[in-house]
């Protein structure tokens, strides 16, 4: 006869989401199944029932019914394969700018996808188990950045960790800084930028490609947006270096606007069309690079790491006479703001 599995929650799954434990444990487990265990009490945690969404503590035992617990072991997820070539591990090694106990932060390389999708058997996550370094489970995403833009990635290196800096991201207790090359240049040198967006279906080859546009406050489906800029150079009229502060956390907000402004980022011919390409030896590659992150490390205090440009954005820069090295502006206008209040 079948029995019952306890099973203990590991201290470096503390504070895991219950319905997240046994995606990890039990991945072929569907989340509709794991419903209905809970809600008929044949999965209890601590002897008690519990909901999908309860976050666990380390040390707890967990009641595993015997059909699941006697159930032949399935494939892991597609979403975590290690479908990564050999050289793929030492490029995830090469890229990356600090680790500590807690947390790796990473200089993603453009044209690498962070999650898996549609077509997408080649991306960050499924190489993380490259960077375990010693750790018993494998690092965890924090965030993501589209496939074509390159920058600061952070990635925990245990679930507490992970858990503390998604809050973080959350709060918006994170400043993220993004450096782009526009074609043509905005008209103010620096601003706030205020549009809702929401997703529009129906693109692509087969109407599956989504878009984000803008839209009115008042749309049920628009989701408030806001992105501080400023002009750090241009070239003429034709070129602009902008970097970007997003203040909220919407699917590709930088994108969407700086294209509102009547600039599209050079690169982008999802929002800018044939009026992003480049020009000359300015490559039609996406100018687009998460430059810098501050974060609360959740080892010890905060974390700033900037990321240096990638080869096609470097080339660039230098001809355009960008100074690839330039401070934070946005850290420079914060200590003015701060002088002038001082003096007053």
């Amino acid at each position: 006869m079948s029995k019952v599995v306890t099973e203990q929650i590991a201290d470096d799954e503390n504070g895991i989401r219950l319905d997240r434990w046994f995606k990890r444990h039990y991945p072929a487990l569907t989340h509709g199944r794991l419903e209905k265990l809970l809600r008929t009490g044949q999965v209890r945690v601590e002897g008690k029932r519990a909901k999908a969404g309860n976050r666990v503590e380390a040390g707890q035992n967990i009641r595993i019914p015997p059909q699941l617990a006697n159930a032949p072991a399935e494939e892991t997820p597609r979403s975590r394969e290690a479908t990564h070539k050999p050289d793929d591990a030492q490029l995830l090694q090469d890229a990356i700018l600090y680790m500590d106990e807690s947390v790796i932060v990473l200089n993603k390389p453009p044209g690498l996808a962070t999650q898996g999708g549609t077509g997408q058997t080649r991306h960050v996550d499924g190489m993380l188990d490259t960077l375990m370094y010693g750790k018993k489970q494998r690092p965890r995403l924090v965030h993501r950045l589209d496939r074509d833009t390159s920058g600061v990635l952070v990635v925990g290196r245990t679930v507490p960790a992970t858990a503390a800096l998604g809050e973080s991201l959350r709060r918006r207790d994170a400043s993220k800084v993004y450096w782009a090359l526009t074609r043509g240049v905005p008209k103010k040198k620096s601003g706030t930028i205020k549009l809702a967006l929401t997703k529009e279906g129906g693109h692509g080859p087969h109407g599956r490609d989504e878009r984000v546009i803008g839209a009115e406050r008042d749309d049920e489906d628009a989701k408030y947006a806001l992105t501080d800029y400023v002009v750090m150079g241009q070239a003429g009229e034709e070129f602009a270096w902008v970097a970007a502060k997003p203040l909220t956390g919407r699917t590709h907000q930088i994108r969407v606007h700086l294209a509102s402004l009547g600039t599209p980022i050079v690169g982008d011919f999802k929002y800018g069309g044939a009026a992003s390409r480049g020009k000359g030896a300015i490559a039609d590659k996406l100018h687009l690079h998460a430059r810098s992150i501050d974060i609360d490390n959740p080892g010890a205090g905060r974390l700033h790491v900037t990321a240096p440009l990638p080869a096609h954005m470097m080339k660039t820069w230098r001809l355009l006479g960008f100074d690839p090295d330039a401070p934070d502006p946005f850290e420079t206008r914060r200590r003015v703001k701060n002088k002038a209040r001082r003096k007053k």
